[in-house]
């Protein structure tokens, strides 16, 4: 069910960033800013709702997890978060290093509010103030998933995975299918104020940089997970191939588990433990998804020239690699958890957001592809230590950082 929403969905974002563009040379400026005043609508809700999402996927997830398997999962978590802020870091001295040339003179204009600046006006606006602050929410989450590891609190927990499941049935019959609505009037904005031809040829640049960077985080994941298990990480490259191409043609993580878990016993992994670490890292392990949407989110900083520190960059990592782990399970997860902090942490307005949405969703199967791949590693890490340790974990009794859906 998934691969075919996903599947769909990216058919008609690409659809919408084709039609958006062509329709910019036509559309009179009063139809178009029917669209316009859609995506202020559209992007007015999201700040809604990204809160109440935040919370109903982390706290859960939180509980959860603290209830699993004692120190092992808290091993296993530990290497997957810290992979996870590498790739991360990395990202940004990449960017960093980069960007000042690959996006010399490149610019973006995204204020649709202010028709002298080249937007569209929105016919009206209407404000949905969120329930509470996209920290406020995320804090809320930690407190009550943390003081739920120490406290039995079953019926707690299932009003929580309750609301997940509210939460979730809003992102998959309403937000989901609206997206690619979204990203045409984006990009009908862009054309019709003349800011497409760069926004789209820097954007390119990223792109084919961020699938390039993905192969490099998998590379020195498995240089190493090779150095400390004293396995050959070519080799071990090699054998997880058949979990990278599944993901790249299915881009989930959950339908490649598997694969992934075949690959690992090729690895000479121990079976416990790969049946403990592959479902796990499904789930918190994204240092692909880091990797792209870091990328991405650094670009629009630099070609809109937001004035974003390095202690705001740094906590947007650290942050993302979070939330991150209760990314829904449907397509573009992980950059819709990311929404709430591109728009609290670096400024992002409504086409920003569109835009990064519309970047991750065309190349998302190499970060899951990546994020699989890099599961092997860690489990080879694991299996260093862990082996014989772990008894009679399989498949289906592994612990997930996401309640079932």
């Amino acid at each position: 069910m998934k691969d075919k929403l996903l599947h769909s969905l990216l058919f008609w974002v690409v659809v919408a960033i084709v039609l958006g563009f062509a329709c910019s040379f036509f559309f009179p400026d009063w139809l178009a800013r029917i669209f316009v005043t859609f995506n202020g609508l559209f992007s007015n809700f999201l700040g809604f709702f990204v809160p109440v999402l935040i919370f109903a996927l982390i706290a859960p997830a939180i509980a959860g997890l603290g209830q699993g398997a004692g120190k092992w999962l808290g091993i296993t978590a530990g290497l997957a978060y810290g992979s996870t802020i590498i790739s991360g870091l990395i990202a940004w001295g990449t960017a960093s290093a980069l960007y000042p040339t690959l996006l010399d003179g490149k610019h973006l204009v995204t204020d649709v509010a202010d028709p002298e600046a080249g937007g569209l006006e929105p016919y009206f606006t209407v404000d949905m103030p969120a329930p509470l602050a996209v920290m406020s929410a995320l804090l809320l989450a930690f407190v009550v998933g943390l003081a739920m590891t120490g406290v039995k609190s079953p019926n707690l927990l299932n009003v929580l995975e309750e609301l997940n499941a509210v939460v979730m049935k809003v992102v998959t019959t309403f937000v989901i299918p609206l997206l690619p609505i979204f990203i045409f009037g984006t990009f009908l904005n862009l054309g019709m104020n003349d800011n497409f031809g760069d926004t789209m040829e820097a954007m390119g640049v990223v792109l084919v940089l961020s699938i390039v960077m993905t192969l490099v985080i998998i590379l020195l994941q498995y240089l190493a997970a090779g150095a400390i298990a004293g396995v050959n990480p070519f080799k071990a490259l090699k054998n997880m191939a058949p979990a990278y191409f599944t993901a790249l043609g299915t881009s989930s993580s959950a339908a490649t588990i598997p694969v992934t878990y075949e690959s690992a016993l090729k690895n000479k992994v121990d079976e416990d433990v790969a049946g403990f670490v592959v479902p796990l890292c499904a789930t918190i392990h994204l240092s692909g998804s880091m990797m792209k949407i870091t990328l991405y989110a650094l670009s629009i900083v630099y070609m809109a020239s937001l004035d974003i520190s390095s202690g705001q960059i740094a906590g947007f990592i650290l942050l993302l690699g979070i939330m991150m782990i209760a990314a829904p399970g449907v397509p573009g997860g992980a950059i819709m958890a990311a929404v709430g902090l591109l728009q609290a942490n670096l400024g992002f307005d409504e086409s920003m957001v569109s835009l990064m949405i519309a970047s991750y969703i065309v190349v998302d199967s190499f970060g899951t592809a990546a994020n699989v791949t890099g599961d092997g590693a860690i489990a080879l890490i694991m299996n260093k230590f862990a082996a014989g340790k772990i008894k009679g974990q399989s498949l289906n009794d592994a612990p997930s950082a996401v309640p079932a859906q």
